[in-house]
């Protein structure tokens, strides 16, 4: 990045210096670890795209170095969230310091709602291009809140074990329910991976940085309760063949003719296994879901590992007055 891209920080003490300074030690009940390198410091920050001119949101600053990069790279405002106040002498210099507008806020990310948080101009509608706001940190926070501005963009750290969950393609031994829920909202990118010995202290963990952009239509169109289930029954038997999961969504009686007349309606082989389905073969595998259960609606709320015994599971039909909760479910999907 050339020098013109880049604000120039006035002086101040190294992050190093002002953990030793201030007596800072990461805390391991609020998973705390203090990177120090400054080249992957960068590298988050380059990973999240251009900030240039934009809003960004930092949960979990911890000292600050991670701030100090974003403030480099020219945003417009730096908004930061910080749980541990005895941060505050060294996020108060860095605020004192930047050339950006740096608002900094104490508390729990969990009780904030970002709704109000943003400028209204940087307001975009779901459809059109992304807003010029960025969120950079750590989950859990409500990111949802958020998205009252538009498919706000998020760079995130995970374990790099569920990094690679989240963005893993098919064929591969990382596939998983997590991997087909997240694409299914967001286009996944596993930017790099930082090793654990470049934090202080040392986690036992490797971690992954993950870009995740909100699409303008989830590729699966349909109920989060129905995706989720359909998703979930089908990884059930990750190593096995669809066909076994696929049936753990009806009771005992009518399971393999029904698993079985799913799998055709979804033009789905039954012997493909989980790992191998793409998102919209789950999607597909949804909507013959939601046809057989307009048939009978009590399937719908058929839960297989919270069945004791299914072998007397009820036949109710549609117009049952105990199925109008299905029926309603179930008519919202059209």
């Amino acid at each position: 990045m050339s020098a013109s891209r880049i604000i120039r920080l006035p002086p101040l003490p190294s992050i190093r210096d002002l953990i030793k300074l201030y007596k800072l030690r990461a805390m391991k009940e609020l998973s705390q670890n203090f990177l120090m390198e400054p080249r992957l410091i960068s590298r988050i920050v380059r990973s999240a795209g251009s900030v240039k001119d934009c809003e960004v949101c930092e949960v979990g600053p911890g000292p600050g170095n991670i701030t100090r990069s974003i403030i480099q790279n020219m945003p417009s405002r730096v908004l930061i969230i910080e749980k541990d106040k005895r941060f505050t002498p060294s996020l108060e210099l860095l605020a004192e310091s930047s050339p950006v507008p740096l608002e900094l806020i104490f508390g729990d990310v969990m009780n904030f709602n970002l709704e109000q948080m943003f400028n209204e101009d940087n307001k975009m509608e779901w459809e059109d291009k992304c807003p010029q706001i960025h969120l950079i940190g750590n989950l859990p926070f409500n990111v949802k809140s958020a998205w009252r501005y538009g498919r706000v963009r998020m760079t995130l750290t995970f374990q790099k074990e569920v990094a690679e969950r989240m963005a893993a393609p098919i064929m591969t031994r990382e596939r998983s329910r997590l991997s087909v829920m997240c694409q299914n909202w967001c286009r996944v990118e596993h930017k790099f991976n930082i090793p654990g010995r470049a934090f202080i202290p040392k986690p036992n963990v490797d971690v992954g940085v993950v870009r995740l952009t909100p699409l303008k239509k989830p590729i699966i169109d349909l109920p989060f309760n129905i995706i989720e289930k359909v998703i979930r029954s089908v990884f059930s038997f990750r190593q096995k063949h669809c066909i076994r999961g696929v049936e753990t969504l009806f009771p005992k009686p009518v399971r393999e003719q029904l698993a079985s007349e799913l799998l055709t309606a979804a033009a789905i082989e039954p012997s493909t296994r989980p790992f191998q389905l793409t998102v919209s073969e789950f999607g597909r595998i949804c909507e013959a879901y939601i046809s057989i259960c307009k048939e009978k609606p009590d399937y719908m709320k058929y839960n297989y590992r919270g069945q004791k015994s299914d072998d007397n599971w009820p036949f109710v039909e549609i117009n049952n007055s105990d199925s109008t909760e299905n029926i309603i479910s179930i008519n919202e999907c059209e």
